[in-house]
């Protein structure tokens, strides 16, 4: 796929994008559109521009072992993996730290705006910058990075394949300790883009077809019909949902899909009367996966459940069911 185009998300251009966002961020979006081609980058564009000061290249690796058992959640940063090698000029947005909001009930849970907006200036992303960002975890780190990012109107795109499709096009990786960025000169100021995210309610209304909406599991199958073992409370999925694995999106290489696989893909799962798009999976990370793949099919009714199963199944009254 390197070099290939990709289709457009809404603020990259195409007529999808809604008159009042474009009105309230009509500067960020002229930005994003000259800097970024869409919201998936391959490693030869981005090799192109390392050394523009505008592009900020960001590692959102984060640990997250597979449970041995049901309860069993585990997670650790990824900063030490990034140290040991990552792409030159690159920092790391630690996704268990800063970049997630800890006073909330689930791991991993969105900031404020404008805690995520602090963060990102102490990382050098300010205002006129465009952030791509990269994993070394099959892309669902970076796409979650994006997708925040997205939600506060930050001009950002994922790279495809992130690091193995990076070392394997032959492109130079670097290791070493973190040095400290110049913080952004001017900071980013929020402009929270609305539906981007969809609360325990909404999703309850919508499992008991009170709201309108799909929703879609991005876990594994074994997640999502219960036969393999969860990170949380309890097994099985959300009443009424349907299930499009995220790693069913990329290829044997970690990169997604080309498009007419991707939208028989999808296609098959949700079509154009599902609206809105409401994805959800354990903690809120596969399931940006699978939103990047629907904003690259040109969706832009799609919506994350950020506490996902792990907030949902702890809740006894909130049913669950098993099975496919």
């Amino acid at each position: 796929m390197a070099g290939m185009p990709r289709k457009r998300g809404p603020e990259y251009g195409t007529t999808l994008l809604d008159g009042r966002y474009a009105q309230l961020t009509g500067v960020r979006s002229a930005a994003m559109t000259s800097l970024l081609p869409g919201p998936l980058v391959d490693d030869t564009w981005l090799a192109a521009r390392l050394d523009d000061p505008r592009v900020v290249v960001l590692d959102a690796t984060a640990l997250l072992p597979s449970p041995r058992h049901d309860g069993d959640f585990r997670s650790a940063s990824g900063r030490d993996a990034w140290a040991e090698r990552h792409l030159p000029g690159s920092r790391h947005a630690d996704l268990t730290g800063d970049f997630s909001d800890h006073d909330a009930p689930y791991h991993f849970a969105v900031p404020t705006p404008e805690a995520l907006a602090a963060t990102l200036a102490r990382l050098g992303v300010g205002e006129g910058s465009a952030v791509v960002a990269y994993d070394n975890g099959g892309g669902i780190w970076a796409a979650r990075l994006w997708w925040m990012l997205r939600a506060i109107s930050v001009p950002a795109a994922v790279l495809d394949g992130g690091l193995a499709a990076w070392e394997a096009a032959g492109r130079p990786v670097v290791s070493g300790p973190e040095t400290g960025p110049e913080p952004a000169g001017t900071p980013i100021t929020p402009v929270v883009r609305p539906g981007m995210w969809t609360s325990v309610d909404e999703v309850a209304a919508i499992s008991r077809g009170e709201q309108p909406g799909a929703l879609v599991c991005a876990l594994p199958a074994g997640g999502f019909d219960g036969s393999a073992p969860t990170r949380y409370s309890r097994r099985g999925h959300i009443p009424g949902s349907r299930s499009l694995p995220g790693r069913d999106l990329l290829d044997s290489a970690g990169r997604v899909l080309p498009d007419a696989e991707l939208a028989a893909r999808v296609g098959a799962v949700v079509d154009a009367t599902d609206s809105p798009v409401v994805l959800y999976c354990g903690g809120g990370i596969s399931a940006a996966g699978a939103a990047l793949a629907l904003t690259l099919l040109g969706r832009d009714d799609v919506s994350l459940y950020d506490g996902s199963l792990e907030e949902w199944s702890r809740d006894p009254a909130r049913p669950l069911e098993l099975g496919g």
